[in-house]
């Protein structure tokens, strides 16, 4: 089939600019033809290259003693003792989630799943962060509905437990949601499997399901701004099968087994392009590709189509010759395809055959590790000022605008629809801080949590991002488990606006602070820029993935308030409402500095915490609606009211960091104290627990009323 002439129209709608094209020409010195023309594009996109993210990336700190595999790979490794380790990553499926809410969100899910198993671990947990629009826009309802169904619909279907994540609404997702996915698995230490192909004269191979005309072009959407022609890109979202992913992973951990895998690449955005350059460019080795020989679903497919195609479950791998039959056989058993596809070759080249003709030959490393880079043009985020004015209010009316909004109510009408339980291995599920995993055949737990608050990071970048690692931190630490190291998904407007670059440079900024003070190096991660439509950027949203080790279960803090317990706060307020949800949810306003972070308070009363949980009965940390909101979620938790002696606006909602509320019996706080005292810890008594209202000061009203409005509210908007 004859391929088009490359023209001006062409190279714009392959997401390439007039000097990357120029570049092009000057490494090939010829034209490209239409197949190269793709892979360049594909390779060369935001998803693929980080260009504009990358010359940042790299202040990141990812290294530490519990790393085994830092940003790079499929997935971040870190070691948990006795020879086992803990594969974890987060990735955007945002653009087409949006086109195609049930199918975007599905094979976000599957993506990152195959993220962890192409690495040799088994998904134990996942988890999701959701943002979007108003609830009164147009849309905001069906891609709720999608969105949810799809990420239940693929994780319920493989057989993983969703055991966290957060959903939240605002204005500036109206035109662009975010859905970002989180797996984690459990691998032996020696047996991690990596993707550098090594070896010339290897056989490639693909492995699992055929191909097709889904997602061609996938990955170029994703690094493109939305407009009225958002209709148009559905073709470019993939089309999702857990149960051909269940059996691929079941295959590639048994394929693994038989020492048949010199190498192993999840085909994800770019398909069958990115895994094989990538494979080969870790290796600094060429691939030869021979297409006929790929499995494919549809007739009369072009080199073009499948070397962009993004068809979900698929692999690639580098074979032990030598194994070929064994390897066969595994997936045969499995009902999968296994083609061999091309092989390694010793020359820095991309060649592309299809019966016989040459579709592409490409100098490899141009394509990945020498793809353009960008360090683009960024101003700092303005200082604002903190927020004085904010007028009393009765408490009570405060906490009632805070449940009575989807982004504080209540997500069970969210996370029912996930299994939680699935594997037996969930000892706390979603809506109760972070969720938490048993090691299996252990007596170690893990325990995950996904975090940002995107007001904060838009008003003050840099404290922002901080308080991201924080939050996670603080999750963490509020069930006993001691943070390890993080993961993160950099959603972001249109990098080539200087004032959206300024954003994200703060943010990492922050991030890179935060973890490197609280030991949670980065091991992992995704950026999504482009968040924008019809020119209009997302707030930006930098989320936390973190994960934490519980060495034993009797370290768990997993306990709810009892009757007749004393409410204790851990931490300073000084009553902090810039950014706030009560300022946003209440007032309808968002001004104000973001509330600062003083690592060095968040470290003490972390550890603070997970040294003396044996003398609480519960603890929450504080964080979006301060200790009115906290109070009121603990309360709620355990069917008993709460006392807090205090009616002061800020006092109450204000944000401050650092902070828990823990709730322990008249002996236990007398012992709490003593160890406070010892470590230089803040802390003060603030309430009790008991009865069955919720007062706050002079301001009361029945735990049950409030109850009712916490957990309904969700459902009655989407339900």
């Amino acid at each position: 089939m004859t391929e088009p002439a490359i023209t001006e129209e062409i190279i714009s709608a392959h997401g390439l600019k007039p000097e990357e094209y120029a570049e092009i020409l000057r490494i090939l010195n010829r034209e490209p033809t239409f197949t190269e023309l793709g892979i360049f594009s594909a390779m060369w996109n935001e998803h693929c290259s980080y260009k504009s993210s990358k010359i940042h990336l790299r202040k990141l700190p990812t290294d530490g003693p519990q790393v085994i595999c830092g940003p790079g790979e499929n997935a971040g490794i870190v070691d948990i003792g006795d020879g086992q380790c803990v594969v974890f990553k987060m990735e955007s499926h945002n653009h087409p989630s949006y086109i195609e809410p049930y199918q975007g969100a599905a094979t976000g899910v599957g993506g990152i799943l195959r993220d962890v198993f192409t690495m040799g671990a088994r998904p134990i947990a996942a988890m999701n962060s959701l943002s979007f629009g108003l609830k009164e826009h147009k849309k905001t309802k069906q891609l709720v509905h999608g969105v949810v169904e799809g990420v239940g619909g693929y994780g319920n279907c493989f057989g993983v437990p969703t055991v966290g994540g957060e959903v939240r609404f605002h204005a500036a997702y109206n035109g662009n949601c975010l859905v970002n996915a989180f797996a984690a698995g459990l691998a032996d230490t020696d047996k991690i499997f990596y993707s550098a192909a090594s070896g010339v004269g290897m056989p490639v191979v693909y492995l699992g399901a055929k191909t097709g005309r889904d997602g061609v072009g996938g990955a170029t959407m994703a690094s493109a701004e939305f407009d009225d022609t958002i209709e148009d890109k559905r073709p470019t979202v993939q089309v999702g099968d857990p149960f051909t992913e269940k059996c691929l992973m079941e295959a590639t951990l048994e394929l693994m087994a038989t020492g048949a895998v010199i190498s192993i690449q999840d085909m994800g955005a770019a398909g069958l392009t990115c895994s094989a350059v990538e494979m080969g460019d870790k290796g600094k080795l060429g691939i030869r590709l021979d297409l006929e020989n790929v499995p494919q679903r549809e007739a009369n497919m072009t080199a073009y189509e499948m070397m962009l195609s993004e068809s979900q479950e698929r692999m690639l791998m580098v074979l032990k010759p030598e194994k070929e039959a064994e390897a066969r056989a595994v997936f045969e058993k499995w009902d999968l395809d296994f083609a061999i596809v091309g092989e390694t070759i010793s020359e820095d080249r991309f060649l592309i055959m299809h019966n016989g003709t040459c579709m592409a030959d490409l100098p490899l490393s141009t394509l990945a590790s020498s793809a353009p880079e960008y360090d683009r043009p960024w101003v700092p985020t303005p200082a604002a000022e903190q927020v004085t004015d904010v007028p009393q209010i009765d408490p009570i009316d405060g906490l009632k605008g805070l449940i009575a909004s989807p982004n504080y109510a209540s997500k069970a009408w969210v996370y029912e629809q996930y299994d939680t339980q699935v594997m037996a291995d969930t000892v706390r599920a979603p809506g109760l801080g972070a969720g938490v995993i048993r090691v299996h055949g252990t007596d170690k737990l893990l325990a995950f949590t996904s975090d940002v608050t995107p007001r904060y990071v838009k008003a003050n970048p840099t404290e922002g991002g901080k308080q991201a690692v924080a939050e996670a931190y603080r999750n963490l630490s509020s069930v006993g488990a001691k943070p390890l190291a993080t993961t993160d998904n950099l959603n972001f407007g249109n990098p080539e606006k200087p004032e959206i670059m300024g954003q994200f440079v703060g943010a990492l900024d922050g991030i890179g602070q935060a973890v490197a003070f609280l030991d949670m190096p980065i091991v992992s991660g995704n950026v999504s820029l482009y968040n924008e439509t019809d020119g209009e950027g997302i707030l930006p949203t930098p989320t936390i993935g973190a994960v934490g080790l519980i060495a034993s279960a009797d370290d768990l803090i997993s306990g709810v308030a009892q009757d007749g317990d004393v409410a204790i706060l851990v931490g300073e307020t000084k009553g902090l409402l810039g950014q706030s949800a009560l300022l946003y949810e209440v007032f309808n306003r968002e001004d104000g500095d973001a509330p600062h972070v003083d690592l060095a308070a968040e470290k003490a009363h972390g550890e603070f915490i997970r040294a003396n949980g044996s003398l609480f009965s519960a603890v929450t940390d504080l964080s979006d609606g301060g200790l009115a909101l906290a109070a009121f979620e603990m309360a709620n938790e355990a069917g008993v009211g709460v006392q807090i002696d205090e009616d002061n606006t800020a006092q109450l909602f204000g944000e401050d960091q650092a902070r828990y509320l823990v709730a322990c019996t008249f002996d236990q706080a007398e012992a709490l104290m003593a160890a406070a005292s010892q470590a230089g810890v803040p802390v003060a008594t603030v309430g009790k627990f008991g009865g069955d209202t919720v007062k706050f000061g002079a301001s009361e009203a029945p735990l049950s009323e409030l109850s009712a409005i916490y957990s309904g509210t969700f459902g009655e908007i989407f339900g």
